[in-house]
Protein backbone atom coordinates (compact mmCIF):
# COMPACT_ATOMS: atom_id res chain seq x y z
CA UNK A 1 0.00 0.00 0.00
CA UNK A 2 1.06 3.14 -0.89
CA UNK A 3 -0.15 6.70 0.63
CA UNK A 4 0.00 10.13 -0.48
CA UNK A 5 -0.15 13.56 1.15
CA UNK A 6 -0.59 16.45 -1.04
CA UNK A 7 -0.25 19.62 0.85
CA UNK A 8 -1.58 23.00 -0.56
CA UNK A 9 -1.91 25.97 0.39
CA UNK A 10 -4.76 28.40 -0.33
CA UNK A 11 -5.43 31.84 -1.13
CA UNK A 12 -7.35 33.74 1.34
CA UNK A 13 -11.04 33.64 0.73
CA UNK A 14 -10.66 30.82 -2.07
CA UNK A 15 -11.82 27.69 0.24
CA UNK A 16 -15.26 27.00 -0.69
CA UNK A 17 -14.20 27.60 -4.74
CA UNK A 18 -11.72 25.24 -4.10
CA UNK A 19 -13.64 22.65 -2.54
CA UNK A 20 -16.22 22.54 -5.04
CA UNK A 21 -13.71 22.19 -7.53
CA UNK A 22 -12.11 19.15 -5.63
CA UNK A 23 -15.46 17.45 -5.58
CA UNK A 24 -15.21 16.02 -8.15
CA UNK A 25 -11.80 14.79 -7.96
CA UNK A 26 -12.54 13.20 -4.77
CA UNK A 27 -15.49 11.45 -6.06
CA UNK A 28 -14.51 9.49 -8.91
CA UNK A 29 -10.62 8.85 -7.46
CA UNK A 30 -12.45 7.21 -4.54
CA UNK A 31 -14.35 5.13 -7.58
CA UNK A 32 -10.68 4.08 -9.31
CA UNK A 33 -10.01 0.48 -9.42
CA UNK A 34 -6.80 0.69 -6.87
CA UNK A 35 -7.97 3.62 -4.56
CA UNK A 36 -8.31 2.75 -0.95
CA UNK A 37 -9.13 6.19 0.01
CA UNK A 38 -9.34 9.50 -1.25
CA UNK A 39 -10.05 12.33 1.34
CA UNK A 40 -9.09 16.29 2.39
CA UNK A 41 -8.66 17.78 5.08
CA UNK A 42 -8.06 21.31 6.54
CA UNK A 43 -5.39 22.26 8.48
CA UNK A 44 -6.92 22.96 12.50
CA UNK A 45 -4.15 25.65 13.23
CA UNK A 46 -3.48 27.30 9.67
CA UNK A 47 -7.11 27.00 7.31
CA UNK A 48 -5.40 28.16 4.36
CA UNK A 49 -3.87 24.93 4.46
CA UNK A 50 -5.48 21.94 3.03
CA UNK A 51 -4.19 17.93 2.56
CA UNK A 52 -5.40 15.43 0.16
CA UNK A 53 -4.52 12.17 1.75
CA UNK A 54 -5.13 9.24 -0.37
CA UNK A 55 -4.35 5.69 -0.10
CA UNK A 56 -3.53 3.38 -3.24
CA UNK A 57 -3.27 -0.37 -3.89
CA UNK A 58 0.18 0.31 -5.58
CA UNK A 59 1.98 2.20 -8.11
CA UNK A 60 0.16 0.67 -11.19
CA UNK A 61 -2.66 2.13 -9.86
CA UNK A 62 -1.16 5.62 -8.76
CA UNK A 63 0.22 6.09 -12.53
CA UNK A 64 -3.48 5.13 -14.16
CA UNK A 65 -5.47 7.25 -11.46
CA UNK A 66 -2.60 10.75 -12.75
CA UNK A 67 -3.18 10.13 -16.51
CA UNK A 68 -7.28 9.73 -16.03
CA UNK A 69 -8.66 12.12 -17.35
CA UNK A 70 -10.66 13.77 -13.85
CA UNK A 71 -6.85 13.92 -12.59
CA UNK A 72 -5.27 15.94 -15.72
CA UNK A 73 -8.89 17.90 -15.77
CA UNK A 74 -9.42 18.79 -12.37
CA UNK A 75 -5.76 19.43 -11.29
CA UNK A 76 -4.81 22.39 -13.01
CA UNK A 77 -8.03 24.42 -11.79
CA UNK A 78 -7.30 23.92 -8.57
CA UNK A 79 -3.40 25.09 -8.90
CA UNK A 80 -5.74 28.94 -9.50
CA UNK A 81 -6.55 28.36 -5.68
CA UNK A 82 -2.94 28.02 -4.35
CA UNK A 83 -0.10 29.85 -3.25
CA UNK A 84 2.91 28.48 -4.84
CA UNK A 85 3.08 24.67 -5.45
CA UNK A 86 2.00 21.73 -3.08
CA UNK A 87 4.09 20.03 -1.29
CA UNK A 88 3.65 16.00 -2.57
CA UNK A 89 4.87 13.10 -0.17
CA UNK A 90 4.86 9.22 -0.98
CA UNK A 91 5.33 6.46 2.02
CA UNK A 92 5.21 3.47 1.52
CA UNK A 93 3.63 0.65 4.32
CA UNK A 94 7.05 -1.02 6.35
Amino acid sequence: MIKIVAVSTLKPGVLQDYLQAAAELIEKSNQEEGCISYQIYQDKNDETKVAMFEEWKDEEAIELHNNSEHFTRICPQLSKYCVGDSVVTFYKEI
